[in-house]
């Protein structure tokens, strides 16, 4: 049970430093502005699942329920 305690608590340092630097690449979200400046209309609005920050947007989402997940899991007392 050690040697999975250790691998599970490598994987969640890995996960934290991915998340930290994905979070740090994404464009700041400013409330209202893409309304008013007419953002949502252009092509990259329409299609923001497709561009490199709807990846990025998708990306972190998983890495947050691994961090979740891993959590709970070395929390436990099983181990």
């Amino acid at each position: 049970m050690g040697a999975l305690r250790i691998t599970l608590t490598i994987i969640y340092i890995i996960i934290c430093i991915a998340l930290v630097i994905l979070v740090l690449m994404q464009e700041g979200k400013t409330a209202g502005l893409g309304a008013v400046s007419g953002a949502a209309e252009t092509y990259w609005g329409k299609n923001k699942g497709r561009s490199m920050e709807g990846k990025l947007v998708k990306i972190t989402t998983g890495l947050a329920i691994g961090f979740m997940v891993i959590a709970i899991v070395l929390n436990l007392t099983i181990f």
